[in-house]
């Protein structure tokens, strides 16, 4: 069975930084790309950043040129580094993955618990 498992969330000013870090545990053949995901209260879940295996990322708008995601395929791990964070960052951060379980198995779609970041004013 694959887990994801976040940690690094946590309460940081405004201007701060955070390193989320989230690995896949479990048996599987590969992971495709892994990303992650935020929800504020009241709000819908939106797309922050994502990683494919090969290394070609891409960002939400309102993260660009702030956020960091870097990956390691040997570890199965993905991070996240959050620079010049903004109250309206606060959310749940969750880790998000795409896996083939098995070699001609059709993929799956995996979250994590989810992290908690909070930036204050």
């Amino acid at each position: 069975q694959v887990q994801l498992v976040e940690s690094g969330g946590g309460l940081v000013q405004a201007g701060g930084s955070l390193r989320l870090s989230c690995v896949a545990s479990g048996s599987f053949f590969s992971i495709n790309s892994m990303a992650w995901y935020r929800q504020a209260p009241g709000k819908q879940r939106d797309f922050v950043a994502r990683i494919t295996s090969g290394g070609s990322t891409n960002y939400a708008d309102s993260v660009k040129g702030r956020f960091t995601i870097s990956g390691d395929n040997a570890k199965n791990t993905v991070s996240l580094q959050m620079n010049g964070l903004k109250p309206d960052d606060t959310a749940v951060y969750y880790c998000y993955a795409i896996i083939t379980p098995r070699v001609g198995a059709p993929e799956f779609q995996y979250w994590g618990q989810g992290t908690q970041v909070t930036v204050s004013s």
